[in-house]
């Protein structure tokens, strides 16, 4: 992909799963899981031990239409590291301007987390190609609404509050896409096995995001 399809796929696809796991056994279930459910983009956050071998491997073996990214970045040399080992996305849960300029000298996608007015025009005028709003449950969505106003250009993405049953407000504010979580990500399900709770999750996440994007343009 280049960088402007795996933009696109992004915002098509429009949900982001964010995860943090070091069993490489239960990652690629839950990988699958909610793949087949129809979220389609990983986020593999730099907390999990082993993140950048991770995402070297996932990118290797995971069907062709997952998109495999990397989270909280918050360095130059893990954003190179995570790219050289296929990170099609870069996410960092502040703004750091040479995070985002190695990205996109790479050909990826950057994504650094904001949470002022002043530090999401700085990022996007500084390449950012969609502002990771962190963390947005301290802000919700009339701050999504609101921030539109002096900024309608400016592609947002909530990350942190995000559930399957309030995506939709977040998106009718103003969302061009969700990082999400724990909500879709069940823990008890996933210690149990019980990966088909997780496809369900998924696939109703997706409606929901879906759903939501349609009534915009009705």
């Amino acid at each position: 992909m280049t960088k402007n399809e795996t933009l696109e796929y992004i915002l098509t696809s429009g949900v982001v799963a964010v995860i943090r796991m070091k069993d490489p056994e239960r990652l690629a279930k839950v990988v699958m899981a909610i793949r087949n459910g129809g979220v389609k983009c990983i986020e593999i956050t730099m907390t999990v031990p082993g993140a950048v071998e991770i995402i070297a491997e996932m990118v290797k073996t995971v069907p062709p239409d997952v998109l495999v990214g990397a989270g909280t970045v918050t360095d130059k040399g893990t954003a190179n590291d995570v790219i050289a080992a296929g990170a099609k996305f870069v996410v960092g849960p502040v703004f750091r301007p040479e995070v985002v300029a190695v990205t996109k000298a790479a050909g990826a996608v950057a994504i650094p987390g904001c949470y002022t007015p002043t530090e999401i025009l700085t990022a996007w005028e500084a390449g950012a190609d969609i502002i990771k709003v962190f963390p947005a449950t301290s802000l919700g969505p009339k701050f999504f609404k609101d921030v539109a106003g002096p900024f309608p250009h400016i592609r947002l993405m909530p990350t942190g509050g995000v559930s399957i049953d309030n995506v939709g407000e977040w998106v009718k504010a103003g969302a061009v896409a969700v990082g999400i979580g724990s909500d879709l990500l069940d823990r008890k399900a996933i210690e149990e096995g019980h990966y088909e709770i997780l496809t369900e999750k998924a696939a109703r996440m997706v409606r929901n995001f879906v759903d939501a994007k349609r009534s915009l343009t009705r």
